[in-house]
């Protein structure tokens, strides 16, 4: 679908609603539209060095990807793939009539008031979240499929590609000589500890994650309801299950919550040990750095495509403090 189709629909859902008019959520990769007490989500037919949507056939593949991924960690959440339809000059979801040009993850619509990053801004994550939360995750990973073969090097050439926007940053920050100490850092980390990486993969700890596991991706129900996982790339899903923890507890450091962290990751290592000599604990805080990096980058590229200065100006602040976290876990290193 294009965005023309999109307002389309979005025209066709208000026309035929009965209750509240349609809401659209719209980021990099999908539209998503809130109507009915249900979430549809539709990827946009793009593709990038990490992602294929760029065919019908390879975005119904992928719904039907998340769908079946996504199930291993909610209940009752990921409800199906439905059919986009175009009928008498109308688009529709589901139905039977009309020609198909593309389809939807179907979801039901979650308490948006109960997302954990909200919930953390307004004081309201309690010990008891976050051990429920350890306990979910826990057991997730010690069911997860096993990955055998990984390459265990990968990591520090992802964290390297941050060199890509040293020049851009450098214009507006005081970083690059950060940028470029902390790649080197990286890189030397690894070469010293491929032997207990090594180990671990023996051990089975690189499993089928979430790979996406932060505050945003997270619903504090009465069970604790983690959703969107990766579904796109299994080389980004299929990481060392510390990896993924460490995402989430380098999200509550950025959010000013490290108790919080901390207590996850004491309760997720009580449940499933993955973490037991000093050595894995450098890994950990490792993994922190390689997480933040991401992060980093990630708004670095906000800021190159923002489309006002205060845009701009805000993915820039969010890029700093992620590459001042980024240097603190190296340095603890």
């Amino acid at each position: 679908m294009n965005r023309g189709q999109i307002d389309r629909l979005m025209k066709c859902f208000s026309e035929q609603s009965a209750g509240g008019l349609p809401r659209l959520i719209e980021t990099h990769i999908s539209w998503v539209i809130m109507a009915g007490g249900f979430a549809y989500k539709i990827k946009k037919p793009i593709r990038y060095n990490f992602l294929d949507f760029s065919t019908r056939e390879k975005r119904e593949f992928y719904c039907e990807r998340e769908v079946m991924l996504n199930r291993r960690l909610t209940e009752d959440v990921y409800l199906g793939v439905v059919p986009v339809r175009l009928a008498d000059g109308c688009c529709f979801i589901g139905g039977m009539q009309g020609e198909i040009i593309d389809h939807a993850v179907k979801m039901k619509e979650m308490p948006s008031h109960r997302r954990m990053d909200l919930l953390l801004k307004e004081d309201k994550v309690s010990y008891l979240h976050i051990g429920r939360l350890a306990e979910k995750i826990a057991g997730f990973h010690q069911r997860a499929e096993i990955i055998p073969g990984k390459d265990i090097m990968d990591i520090p050439l992802k964290f390297a590609d941050l060199a890509n926007e040293r020049e851009f940053l450098s214009r507006h920050l005081s970083v690059g000589a950060d940028i470029e100490w902390a790649v080197h850092a990286s890189l030397s980390f690894m070469e010293r500890h491929w032997e207990l990486v090594s180990t671990r993969q023996q051990e089975g700890l690189i499993r089928d994650c979430h790979g996406d596991l932060h505050t945003r991706n997270i619903f504090l129900l009465e069970a604790p309801q983690p959703f969107d996982c990766i579904e796109f790339n299994n080389d980004l899903r299929q990481i060392d299950v510390l990896n993924e923890v460490a995402f989430l507890c380098m999200d509550l450091d950025a959010l000013g919550r490290r108790e919080l962290a901390a207590l996850f990751l004491i309760r997720y290592n009580e449940l499933f040990p993955v973490m037991r000599t000093k050595e894995e604990e450098k890994l950990f805080l490792y993994f922190e750095s390689y997480r933040a990096n991401v992060r980093a980058k990630v708004n670095s590229y906000r800021a190159r495509s923002a489309t006002t200065p205060e845009e701009r100006d805000a993915a820039l602040r969010e890029a700093e403090k992620y590459l001042w976290l980024m240097k603190e876990y190296l340095e603890q290193l």
